[in-house]
């Protein structure tokens, strides 16, 4: 199966290869060329692949061909579910982008919005539903959507489906679903609940490891400054002097840091905007398409609402804090050198976070290079307000606080 190196050869049919060639796609990547033809004949796949590696495009392709060729309904017959409202964008845009030859039609379903428009989309019928699990099950429950019809199921993200509470809503959707069709999962990892509801849900699923959580691509330039939290913006400011940092991710841990960082920003005269939970869906829209644009230069996102970003041409990674996971680190960084492109990352480290760095580089397997500063003493976790042991660092809950998708503003 490596051999095959062109679409032709995967058996993707020609009026999808046509949209293919006008995008610039001419070589499959190697997660693509793993599942199309799996997914062509039917099975069930779990796919365990960063993002960035094209996995998009591998089960949307095969979908498109197989409904394409099937009998037209009102009712939906390709679910995907996904984690977050932009990346449920992406993906749609992506299946109306493949299926542009097709007449097939296609569905965006999340929360924070209005839900009149949806509804009115799914009355005029649709093949395809690309849906965040939350609002998905309000619109099931509202009677506006029957997933009685679902031939083709897709999981993208579900790693990042559990750390939102999603795994209890997904359960439920599978529950509405017909047993018999098509089911993939798509995720970086597979904690010990993702891959309990991959044997729930798949049927003698082919695995598809394309690369081990500890990897990071190696075309990111990864380097980390030792600097205490006052410092952080004066240096974020030196280095966007630097013209070469022509679009830039910074991720912050909170929202309130997020529009810290962008205001002042701003006041420094660099164009830029914020993207996190609290941000209506449009305004988050806006930013994405304005940094995807280029009409601003840096982009200050949380986690959550920058797991979905899929823009081209970023140029570096700035991690203003470090995450307090090692794993969200190799997705954040990830934002960089896609598409076979080159990249930096670049990580702000003080004192308080110096546990973080070591898990890092303990998961890369490799020291992240020192590029400025050095390592700082280790911080004393404070006490607790009641004396007895030390406070442990403080972990948001991101689980939904109730049903739809409100787990969004947990960033």
């Amino acid at each position: 199966m490596t051999n095959l190196s062109t679409f032709t050869d995967l058996g993707v049919d020609e009026p999808i290869r046509r949209v293919l060639a006008a995008r610039g796609y001419d070589t499959p990547t190697p997660i693509q060329v793993r599942a199309i033809p799996l997914l062509l004949d039917g099975e069930d796949v779990i796919g365990i692949a960063q993002t960035g590696t094209g996995k998009t495009a591998a089960f949307a392709l095969p979908i498109v061909q197989q409904l394409s060729l099937g009998q037209r309904r009102r009712e939906a017959r390709a679910l995907i579910l996904a984690p977050t409202r932009e990346l449920a964008a992406q993906i749609a845009d992506s299946f109306a982008a493949y299926g542009k030859n097709s007449g097939l039609r296609v569905s965006v379903i999340f929360g924070g919005v209005p839900q009149r428009r949806q509804t009115d989309r799914l009355r005029r019928g649709v093949d395809i539903v690309v849906a965040t699990p939350g609002r998905l099950l309000d619109l099931v429950a509202q009677g506006h959507l029957d997933l009685g019809f679902v031939e083709h199921l897709v999981l993208d993200e579900a790693d990042r489906m559990l750390d939102m509470g999603f795994i209890p809503d997904v359960r439920k959707i599978i529950r509405a679903l017909p047993r018999d069709r098509q089911s993939l999962l798509f995720s970086a990892t597979m904690p010990p609940e993702v891959t309990r509801l991959a044997r729930e849900i798949l049927h003698e699923p082919t695995r598809i490891d394309i690369a081990p959580k500890a990897v990071t691509v190696a075309a990111i330039r990864q380097t980390v400054h030792f600097v205490e939290g006052p410092g952080k913006f004066g240096l974020l400011c030196d280095l966007m002097a630097d013209e070469s940092f022509s679009r830039v991710i910074a991720f912050t841990r909170t929202k309130r840091r997020a529009d810290r960082v962008a205001k002042q920003l701003a006041k420094a005269g660099i164009a830029c905007e914020a993207i996190h939970g609290d941000k209506a869906q449009n305004a988050r829209q806006r930013a994405l398409e304005s940094f995807r644009q280029g009409r601003v230069r840096v982009l200050v996102a949380t986690d959550i609402a920058a797991r979905g970003i899929d823009v081209t041409g970023v140029s570096h990674v700035v991690n203003f804090d470090l995450p307090n996971e090692a794993e969200v680190y190799v997705h954040r960084i990830g934002r960089t050198a896609r598409a076979g492109a080159g990249g930096a990352a670049i990580s702000f480290c003080d004192s308080s976070e110096r546990d973080y760095l070591r898990a890092i580089n303990a998961l890369i397997r490799k020291p992240i290079a020192v590029e400025g500063g050095t390592m700082p003493p280790r911080v004393a976790a404070p006490e607790s307000p009641r004396g007895g042991k030390p406070a442990g660092p403080r972990r948001r809950n991101n689980r939904p606080r109730r049903r739809g998708d409100h787990a969004n503003r947990a960033a």
